[in-house]
């Protein structure tokens, strides 16, 4: 058992130890052989154990195991191996967590000996033979699935209705391990690639045209329209909202008189249909119910084809299909807006949301023609000789399963995928087309396109472990930056053996190609959770009441609540009295002004969160910038949130902050401040924890099981204490000291700002108190000082957080202590650019974790089309 010097009765050891060491490693150090075999527990003794000895035993050795921690009374080698105990040791004692601020500091020497000797020696880390760590074979997350299936097929398919919510690891759902795949997920992806072949590839050369119209190309004929703007409920009663266009659709309302009108050119007389495609639409202004009515007219010219009358719909799509006989000429398609009865208030902004009306004909074959689409995946006419056509499906679908495994496909795949078309397209009513849709649902449903398989190349001389293939590479770098498939260039070059060669080049189009915005869009929503912001439940009522406290407003509620259950034949006329009064009260206060959450403001925060990260990405400017700034991105409706003068409009823009402003920096964002609080209060727990997590990269343990709520703590005096009061009451247990010293003074430095994310200066008629002194030892007074001594003085921990969360998110697996070099290395990078992204991206792809895998990985035995193609064929229509 390894003894520790101040161990009962080892003074004598101790001084010969020392002793011994002059002239046993002088020896070794003489004589490299001896010293490239030195056991690892003298190598601990000699550089490890004399600075754990003076500055961590007294709390983590001689018995002592203060926070679960143990760093002395190792048996043998096998239990100095203990990688994750030295990986929580090196974080710590790098980011001067320990020791404690109040505690003796080693020197930088003394931390550079020590971090030295968990690398080199319990990590056991090679600099020049880098270990990339294992890899598990990913599949294709929701978003990744369906950037790739709009990529390939130019369907864009639905998975956040369709499929389950991806697991999350790590902080991020494009974690290998945590993807897993079930029965049911399995049938769904059957499914999926049905569908989405059915919607894209067409089965038949000639089909019936279609002439689609817009809703917005309908010019208006006439309309009563009274344009003025409305917040409230008396001035929605007087709206006569005009017909609006709205993407390709538009927009009629219920309120307003309407006639639309669209001409149709029709060459061939004949047989025609119009089909019109309507939705019932509705944006909420108060909770009552809607009672306005309308009646929509179709007419063919003078004809009328359809009068019916609407009432509220819920946002219920509509579909009307008419025969008709045309003759050769221009024909007139209207739709008409008539409100009926009398003008009721408008508190759901009805409307008809006219998508389009499509003309199919004529229905006479002679003029049939090409599908949509049909020669992107056809782009010859279809031989006639059996070969011909063999040969000509081996084509297509050679080319298509490249794209869709993201690699070639074997030559005995391909031909299965031939064989598999050829007998759905020998069906009867079958056709050739058809057989191909058939074989590329097969392709799919195969694993090689749900999960992303690699291969390596052949292990060079001098290397431990062998690169990633060039079609793996091309994979690895569209997922990282786009969250899609590979395009043309990419594919072309990985096929030329050139890709590694151009990787800069590469790297450089690809941030600048608008696919980019998956990577802002996707990094940003799971490393700064905003995409929990569109969803997030903050209950604004609440939050109001406890910056503006209304007892009258109180005690109606309470009153509202006592008698609600009561039936309306059993109450007393006092309580009636006392209920209406209470109503009256509450509702009065409830339609006030006051600030909220809307949907618009969730938007216009998430995105405010996106273009600050790709402001500082596009332009390379510091990321230290995401801590602390003086700009940020506001419309019109997040800067009154703000607080922020000058702004108008809906557009988003970049916008210098006042001296004095809180905000700038990730930090103060609404996004962040929202969805780390409770649903009626802020949570300076959570943020802490967010703070150290994200910003930091040092998270606090897990809380100890069966810990009371944080309102416990004070009992019947919570009211009268302040939240910094509580907290601390709460922190005055033992188990919970230590993690609250690290989160409460990071969190309540964000009390100034309200669960909604905005400023205040009290709570409860509490002033806020935003000061506090971090665990290592830095004092301030503000959030404006917090985020100056984060972006200095905890720079190195800010560079080493971010550079964690973006190898994990590149990566798709959660870092162990492998990738400490690698880490390390990437923060070197960082510190000599200044903090500039484009060093940090350039580092992480050319990193060894993202450029090779280890030599003893196994991929994951993807039989390709094997099980689709099987269950596809035999549920197939047998010739």
């Amino acid at each position: 058992m390894l003894l520790s010097p101040r161990t009962p009765g080892a003074a004598a050891w101790s001084s010969c130890l020392r002793w011994s060491k002059h002239l046993f490693f002088g020896a070794c150090l003489a004589t490299p052989s001896l010293a490239a075999t030195e056991s690892l527990m003298v190598s601990f003794e000699r550089d490890a154990l004399p600075v754990l000895d003076q500055f961590c035993y007294d709390c983590h050795g001689y018995g002592s195991d203060k926070g679960g921690v143990v760093l002395d009374g190792f048996e043998d080698e096998a239990a100095l191996r203990d990688h994750a105990l030295w990986l929580r040791v090196l974080k710590n004692v790098r980011s001067h967590i320990m020791p404690p601020a109040d505690k003796p500091q080693p020197s930088e020497d003394e931390v550079a000996s020590l971090i030295r000797w968990i690398k080199r020696d319990a990590f056991a880390l090679d600099p020049s033979l880098p270990d990339p760590g294992r890899v598990t074979v990913r599949r294709l997350n929701r978003v990744e699935y369906r950037n790739t299936i709009r990529e390939l097929l130019g369907v864009d398919y639905n998975t956040a209705e369709e499929f389950p919510a991806d697991d999350t690891g790590h902080g991020f759902d494009n974690i290998g391990d945590v993807l897993s795949i079930s029965p049911m997920l399995l049938e769904k992806y059957l499914d999926a690639a049905q569908t989405v072949v059915a919607e894209a590839v067409p089965t038949r050369s000639r089909v019936v045209a279609e002439a689609p119209i817009p809703g917005r190309d309908f010019a208006v004929v006439s309309s009563s329209s009274v344009d003025e703007a409305a917040s409230s409920t008396e001035q929605t009663s007087r709206l006569r909202p005009a017909p609006k266009p709205v993407g390709s659709a538009l927009d009629l309302s219920y309120y307003t008189p309407a006639l639309v009108r669209a001409e149709h050119a029709v060459n061939f007389a004949g047989r025609y249909q119009l089909v019109v495609d309507f939705k019932a639409v509705e944006r909420y202004v108060d909770d009552k119910f809607d009672y306005n009515r309308c009646r929509l007219i179709v007419r063919d010219g003078d004809e009328v084809l359809m009068d019916q009358e609407f009432v509220r719909q819920s946002d219920k799509s509509f579909q009307f299909t008419f025969d008709r006989e045309w003759t050769v000429g221009t024909h007139a398609v209207s739709v008409e807006i008539v409100p009926v009865g009398e003008e009721q208030p408008q508190p759901r902004l009805l409307r008809i949301r006219l998508q389009n009306v499509t003309v199919r004909g004529p229905f006479d074959e002679r003029h049939w023609v090409a599908p949509k689409n049909y020669a992107k995946f056809f782009p010859r006419p279809v031989p006639e000789s059996a070969e011909e056509k063999r040969n000509y499906a081996r084509e297509l679908l050679s080319n298509f399963a490249l794209r869709a495994f993201r690699r070639p496909a074997d030559a005995d795949v391909v031909e299965r995928l031939v064989t598999l078309a050829e007998r759905a397209s020998s069906v009867p009513d079958g056709t050739f087309e058809s057989g191909i849709a058939q074989s590329m649902v097969a392709t799919l449903a195969s694993p090689r396109f749900i999960f992303r398989e690699e291969g390596t190349e052949a292990l060079r001389p001098g290397q431990a472990h062998p690169f990633v293939d060039e079609y793996a590479l091309a994979s690895r770098l569209s997922y990282f930056l786009w969250s899609s498939m590979p395009d043309e260039e990419l594919f072309r070059l990985a096929g030329e053996g050139k890709l590694r060669a151009n990787l800069a080049a590469q790297v450089d189009r690809m941030l600048n190609d608008p696919r980019s915005q998956e990577f802002v869009r996707n990094f940003t929503g799971q490393w700064l959770q905003a995409r929990d912001i569109e969803t997030v439940p903050i209950n604004a009522f609440d939050v109001y009441l406890r910056e503006n406290p209304r007892p009258d407003v109180e005690e109606a509620r309470e009153t509202f609540r006592s008698i609600v259950s009561i039936p309306d034949e059993n109450r007393t006329p006092e309580q009636r009295e006392a209920f209406a009064e209470a109503r009256r009260v509450f509702l009065e206060f409830l339609r006030a002004p006051k600030p909220d959450l809307t949907d618009p403001l969730r938007s216009a925060m998430r995105r405010e969160s996106e273009l600050v990260f790709e402001y500082v990405i596009r332009n390379d400017r510091s990321l230290l910038e995401l801590i602390d700034a003086n700009y940020t991105f506001l419309n019109e409706a997040l800067a009154k949130h703000y607080d922020v003068p000058g702004v108008e409009g809906p557009e988003m823009r970049l916008v210098t902050l006042p001296e004095d402003s809180p905000r700038g920096g990730v930090l103060t964002q609404g996004t962040v401040l929202a969805v780390t609080s409770n649903p009626t209060r802020t949570s300076p727990v959570k943020r802490g924890v967010f703070i150290l997590e994200a910003i930091l990269g040092t998270p606090p343990a897990p809380p100890p099981p069966n810990i009371p709520p944080l309102e416990n703590a004070a009992g019947d005096k919570l009211s009268e204490l302040s939240l910094r009061e509580t907290m601390a009451l709460h922190a005055k247990n033992k188990m919970c000291a230590s993690c609250h010293s690290r989160m409460d003074p990071l969190g309540l430095a964000l009390e100034n700002f309200n669960a909604l994310g905005k400023f205040r200066t009290a709570e409860l008629n509490q002033p806020i108190q935003p000061e506090g002194k971090l665990i290592t030892g830095e004092a301030f007074t503000n959030i404006r000082e917090l985020k100056r001594i984060l972006a200095t003085g905890h720079r190195h921990d800010f560079y080493h957080s971010i550079s964690e969360k973006l190898l994990t998110y590149a990566l798709g697996r959660g870092l162990d202590y492998r990738d400490t070099d690698t880490l390390d290395r990437l923060v070197e990078q960082l510190e000599a650019s200044g903090g500039k992204p484009s060093v940090l991206l350039r580092g992480i792809i050319n990193a060894a974790p993202f450029q090779q895998r280890r030599a003893d990985d196994t991929s994951l035995a993807l039989d390709s089309v094997d099980t689709a193609a099987t269950h596809i064929a035999q549920s197939a229509p047998q010739p």
